[in-house]
């Protein structure tokens, strides 16, 4: 079976930080290896990422090693999209259940408050499912956003196979109830930060 594996980053990324704080990373070639352990062998895989257009030499290194063939990296192409910063003068609480208003606390109100957020990564993610179907039999999605439900639909409809590698948290009911496989990415931590010990390279 050929599987396509697509990741959202920022969704790894957040969920890193909800779990494992900054102290300590995923690490992007051992969560291939538990994949392919668990689901089986994956024909190609797919980073997406938003990112800046200032020049960073620590994300540059870190994205030329997400491209780099295993058993030195984990094999992954690359595509990054912009940010689209936005204006924001309220947020909505949850708790209280109002508008409350934004402000710096050291602009005495003059100062204006931007909020990036990433753009196309949900397009990009439906479009390389949609693109490469006839290359693949189950896609294997790492991305939690139920904006993806009508393209997951469509490929259903069409026979693949829907495989999630997620966490339990931030990831859509409407994609768990139309996967045909969920891979719990909680249940191994130990063995995607490295504290289980140095990966054992299996024939």
């Amino acid at each position: 079976m050929r599987r396509l594996w697509l990741i959202d980053a920022s969704y790894i990324h957040a969920n890193n930080l909800a779990l494992l704080g900054n102290q300590r990373r995923i690490d992007y070639l051992r969560l291939r290896e538990l994949i392919e352990r668990e689901l089986g062998p994956l024909w190609r895989g797919y980073f997406l990422n938003s990112a800046q257009d200032e020049p960073n030499e620590g994300r540059d290194r870190f994205h030329n090693w997400l491209q780099t063939a295993a058993p030195h990296g984990p094999n992954l192409i690359v595509k990054l999209y912009g940010l689209k910063s936005e204006r924001v003068r309220n947020a909505w609480c949850t708790d209280c259940g109002s508008k409350v208003d934004l402000h710096c606390p050291h602009g005495n109100g003059h100062h204006r408050l931007f909020n990036q957020r990433q753009m196309g990564v949900d397009v990009g993610l439906a479009s390389l499912a949609l693109i490469h179907r006839d290359r693949y039999d189950s896609l294997v999605l790492s991305s939690g956003d139920g904006d993806l439900l009508d393209a997951i639909e469509h490929l259903s409809e069409f026979g693949k196979r829907i495989e999630l590698a997620v966490f339990s948290t931030g990831v859509a009911t409407d994609l768990q109830a139309r996967s045909d496989r969920v891979l719990w990415l909680d249940d191994h931590l130990p063995a995607l930060t490295g504290e289980d010990g140095p990966v054992v390279s299996t024939p």
